[in-house]
């Protein structure tokens, strides 16, 4: 069961860091956020993180390393969010990722 969450999570944050380095629709969220110019290293470091839950699979460190910044990536989403007075439900993905990644993080 964690090895498909580990798999779902990494798929997950692949597609989000690609979609953050290459929409028109982030640009506009990270400008909206007052945070233009963190957009290209939240894009990398979301790539990055699901790369490094992938080889963490195989390499338990970097497993660890992943599912922490993921987490602490996700709950600094979740306080932008809040913080921007977005609705609830804009807010629950990245809670849910946080929880997710410190399920990972605990489970290993």
């Amino acid at each position: 069961m964690i090895v498909t969450l580990i798999f779902l999570t990494a798929i997950t944050f692949i597609i989000y860091g690609f979609l953050c380095l290459s929409t028109d629709h982030m640009k506009i969220e990270f400008h909206r956020y007052g945070l233009s110019q963190f957009r290209t290293l939240t894009g990398a470091l979301e790539l990055l993180g699901g790369i490094g839950l992938i080889v963490g699979s195989f390499y338990t460190p970097i497993l660890y390393l992943s599912s922490t910044g993921l987490a602490l990536l996700m709950f600094l989403g979740v306080v932008i969010r809040l913080k921007t007075k977005d609705r609830f439900i804009e807010i629950v993905p990245a809670f849910v990722l946080m929880i997710v990644n410190l399920i990972i993080l605990y489970k290993n």
